[in-house]
């Protein structure tokens, strides 16, 4: 784990001895691979690149917003005993659930502002979000956030993290990468909207299938995680995240039916004009 990429030497003007961080680095590529993807796709359905370009802004920052508050409200001492925390992204600290209810909001208002589809909206940057977190993750990887419990030690794939400054997981114990488990998840995900998105029946599929899959990844990672920051709805047994990931499950699957029913209505109904 090494959480500092660099450090600028002190006798650079206005940047010496502020460091760059691996994980501000990690969500950076993240953004820059979801505009890419949004980029590409757009051109591919013959969408305005320019406006859904200006969304995605909109949504990115959003997104954070929406992240990085749920995180303070998971750990609202933290934020009292120092309130710019909530600033200091860069350093660690979003909840991604936060960030796609954020998102999910501004995305429904910047649709209507530049007179998009929302639902094509959604189909277009939901592989972005899965390509997008998967880079994030392994920022959480080297931040050392997000953190697994202790795992058996003759476990093939357990992680152990070094002693370092203001260090976040524990030291010298083997632990579950549960961030590089949920960044090769999010790349499966990833692969099967990009393979799906040109077989969907109707706008919004590929969204409702992404917080399906999303859903499922998160609640079976948080088996795993050893960081009790997250939160519990029910201490251990429910976590906050995992209670989120249930809401989002049943919403997507009544969203994905009545989708599904008025798609094949307005199927008969063209089929009986012709």
């Amino acid at each position: 784990m090494h959480p500092i990429l660099f450090t600028f030497p002190a006798w650079i003007p206005l940047i010496g001895g502020h460091s760059i961080h691996v994980y501000g680095l990690m969500i950076a590529l993240g953004f820059l691979a979801g505009l890419w993807w949004i980029k590409r796709e757009s051109r591919r359905l013959g969408v305005n690149v320019t406006k859904v370009v200006d969304v995605f802004f909109y949504v990115l920052l959003a997104g954070l917003l929406g992240a990085r508050i749920l995180y303070v409200i998971n750990s609202v001492d933290n934020f009292w005993a120092d309130p710019l925390v909530i600033f200091r992204v860069w350093e660690g600290g979003l909840v991604f659930q936060g960030g796609i209810i954020g998102a999910f909001l501004v995305m429904l208002w910047s649709s209507r502002r530049y007179k998009l589809s929302f639902l094509q909206l959604t189909d277009i940057f939901s592989p972005a979000l899965a390509l997008g977190h998967a880079f994030g993750r392994i920022g959480c990887f080297f931040a050392g956030c997000c953190y697994g419990r202790p795992s058996p030690h003759d476990f093939p794939f357990s992680v152990i993290f070094p002693q370092i400054a203001d260090g976040i997981a524990p030291p010298g114990i083997p632990l579950y990468p549960t961030q590089l488990f949920e960044s090769i998840g999010e790349l499966i995900i990833f692969a099967i909207l990009v393979t799906y998105r040109k077989k969907k029946s109707f706008d919004g599929a590929v969204f409702f299938l992404y917080l399906i899959l999303y859903s499922i990844l998160r609640s079976f990672i948080e088996l795993f995680r050893g960081d009790l920051i997250r939160g519990f709805i029910v201490e251990p047994y429910l976590s906050i995240a995992q209670f989120i990931s249930l809401m989002m499950v049943i919403a997507a699957i009544f969203a994905w039916v009545y989708m599904k029913k008025r798609s094949g209505s307005r199927g008969q109904e063209t089929v009986k004009k012709k």
